[in-house]
């Protein structure tokens, strides 16, 4: 990904399940904005058949609504982060105070309430190894109401794209 990249998803939402539908002119506007983040307005009401004026107001409503975000998206091995891990926790209790010191921690990216195995999924993006164990072992494991936890440790990253909500 690159400056500019679309994320079409608001990390910060408590629940995305209740997010009202987007038509599909808002829809082409996302795809548009998928593929460069810093296309002019202009640009996009020529593809999607609306304004400039038009384009814009429905992007500062899909931003208002949190349907999307417009980020710089960077690759963590070029900003010297080396390390990246799916954990799967389990929870004694409430999830809700761990899910929130999760969320509060910068290493952690991803936080994901599930059914299954694990209480909750987490992605972590670290330095290295050392940032990781310390991480993990004097950060995750000693919240209140953690039960485990189990590591994924990527490899090798082979697709990362934010183009759902568009296909």
């Amino acid at each position: 990904m690159h400056s500019g990249d679309v994320a079409t998803r608001n990390p910060e939402a408590k629940n995305l399940t209740s997010a009202q539908p987007v038509d599909a002119v808002s829809l082409a506007i996302i795809e548009q904005l998928q593929e460069d983040g810093r296309r002019p307005y202009a640009a996009i009401g020529k593809a999607v058949g609306l304004s400039e004026a038009a384009v814009r107001q429905r992007v500062q409503k899909l931003l208002d609504q949190g349907v999307m975000q417009i980020v710089a998206v960077t690759d963590p091995l070029t900003v010297g982060l080396r390390r990246q891990a799916m954990i799967g926790i389990n929870v004694e209790g409430d999830l809700d105070p761990v899910a929130d010191a999760l969320t509060a921690m910068d290493e952690v990216e991803y936080v994901v309430v599930t059914a299954g195995s694990f209480d909750l999924l987490i992605e972590i993006v670290c330095e290295d190894d050392d940032h990781l164990l310390e991480t993990i072992n004097k950060r995750v494991r000693t919240l209140p109401g953690v039960r485990s936890t189990e590591s994924f440790v990527y490899l090798k990253l082979r697709k990362q794209t934010y183009t759902w909500g568009t296909r």
